[in-house]
């Protein structure tokens, strides 16, 4: 039997870490060459990852929601002729089998070099460095023995029959009836040990009702909410009373007292923290502009209306974000200044012949923006399919790094919130991004006279290194005209 260790893959261009979304397979699992087994988020997006070799899942080495440093071992599989025998082998062997490795680890050396010790800690040779003040032995003890426990887990979830529970004698030389290790650390994992460092919850005193004496999220939230008792109820009796309450329902008695907490911590991580740190350095990088134009749309809306009902774009999406994105791309082309970036080492501007139409999508993780690749290159109908397949995409959450790099312009809809404006922030190394308003039935003079019209708020943010304020106004009053005019999308084509 062969046991092979797959490491958290570099998945985003010199990204350093990434965090364990959802596993798909658990220990025991048969998984194949190519096989998706878990889904991570990096600072960009999230991503699927496959498994590169066929085998049995030996271990999961890291908990969902766990971030993992490039290069760390994540999942380890058995393969080869072992582990089509080990698969095969009935449960009642194998659990004995588990447990004379955990009682003899001496007769193993080489298992016990590459077994992860606590899960979520990394392998044998990482505990040193994260315990330096542990002695030797002990440190010897916690890579031999937890492997094991490890292993025989997953026997000793499918047979509950009574001779099967010795089969981790682990357990009692681990911790102590309080569920505590040897040297009297509670046992707890690493997302347990942050949610009570977060809670203010110091674990020694928290009681464990995990498996094997571990302390878990629900004892931690209870142990807050009785913290939180003796402030809420002035009577001891009602404290007994209370009491077997929240030990019948541990899950729904923590969730109130969470709600009952004045501050709440979220971690700032994956496209989030990126998001942030993108922003902060266009805003204090490029030197921001930001102008306004007020227009009549009723004429592009009624086209709107019109394509809806066309039968050759039957099955398409059409809508006014297609046409904006379609005036956008006539305005460059007239005025095509303005598709350009700024090459700080070179101190040049480099003019770009194809234009990456960005668009900003509101995603549960975040703020990303994907862009349409090539899109001047592109008829109405293909612009339709590749706005849609974008925001699909996006909201699934799969929205690949590659589809977020090189853009060049950025189309942000803040009028679906039904916000009439605003000043947006240029995505870093691009020109320009425009913000569209709420349309709205407002009174408008037209023809001389005041009538009820469709009327919006366009506006442009531009890097003034870039693009001076007669191009910049040109630009905008440029796509306003196309969309007040929208014949100008064949006139000026």
């Amino acid at each position: 039997m062969t046991i092979r260790e797959f490491k958290m893959p570099d998945v985003g261009e010199g990204l350093t870490e990434a965090e364990i979304l959802k596993w798909y397979v658990q220990p025991g699992d048969t998984v194949t060459d190519g096989q998706v087994v878990c889904e991570v988020e990096t600072a960009k997006a999230a991503v699927e990852l496959p498994i590169p070799f066929d085998g049995v899942v030996h271990a999961l080495l890291f908990e969902e929601g766990v971030t993992v440093d490039v290069g760390q071992v994540i999942i380890s599989v058995q393969t080869g002729a072992g582990a089509a025998t080990a698969e095969q082998a009935p449960v009642q062997e194998a659990a004995p089998a588990a447990a004379a490795a955990a009682a003899a680890p001496a007769q193993e050396p080489a298992a016990a070099a590459r077994q992860p010790v606590l899960v979520g800690y990394g392998v044998s040779t990482a505990s040193t460095k994260r315990r330096p003040r542990k002695a030797a032995g002990t440190a010897a003890q916690n890579g031999s023995a937890a492997p094991a426990a490890v292993a025989a887990a997953p026997a000793a979830q499918a047979v509950p029959a009574a001779p099967v529970a010795p089969a981790a004698p682990v357990v009692p030389a681990q911790q102590n009836g309080n569920g505590q290790s040897a040297e009297g650390r509670p046992l707890a994992k690493p997302p347990v040990r942050k949610l009570a460092k977060d809670l203010g919850i110091d674990l020694a005193s928290v009681v464990a009702t995990g498996d094997g004496g571990v302390v878990t999220r629900e004892d931690v939230h209870a142990a807050a909410a009785a913290a939180l008792a003796p402030q809420t109820v002035a009577a001891p009796a009602a404290v007994t009373v209370a009491a077997p309450v929240a030990a019948s329902a541990p899950v729904q008695a923590p969730v109130a007292a969470a709600t009952a907490e004045r501050e709440t911590r979220v971690p700032v991580k994956g496209v989030r923290k990126v998001t942030a740190q993108a922003m902060v350095g266009s805003a204090f990088t490029a030197p921001h502009v930001t102008e306004f134009i007020t227009f009549d749309v009723t004429r592009t809306m009624k086209l709107v209306q019109e394509l809806k009902a066309d039968p050759d774009l039957a099955g398409l999406r059409i809508n006014p974000l297609l046409l904006i994105a379609k005036a956008v791309l006539v305005a460059i082309r007239r005025n095509p200044d303005v598709n350009a970036s700024w090459d700080e080492a070179a101190q040049e501007i480099v003019l770009k012949h194809y234009v990456n139409l960005g668009i900003a999508a509101a995603t549960p993780r975040g703020l990303i923006v994907p862009n349409i690749k090539d899109a001047h290159a592109k008829t109405l109908p293909e612009l339709s399919e590749a706005l849609s397949s974008l925001v699909s995409t996006a909201r699934d959450g799969k929205t690949s790094p590659a589809d977020m790099q090189n853009g060049t312009i950025t189309i942000t809809n803040v009028g679906v919130f039904g916000v009439d404006t605003g000043t947006p922030i240029l995505n870093p190394g691009e020109s320009a991004i425009l913000a569209v308003g709420a349309i709205k039935l407002q009174p408008w003079v037209h023809k001389g006279k005041v009538k009820a019209r469709q009327v919006t708020t366009l506006a442009l943010s531009f890097d003034h290194r870039l693009i001076d304020g007669e191009l910049g106004s040109r630009f905008l009053a440029d796509i306003a005209a196309v969309l007040e005019h929208p014949r100008r999308l064949i006139t000026w084509s």
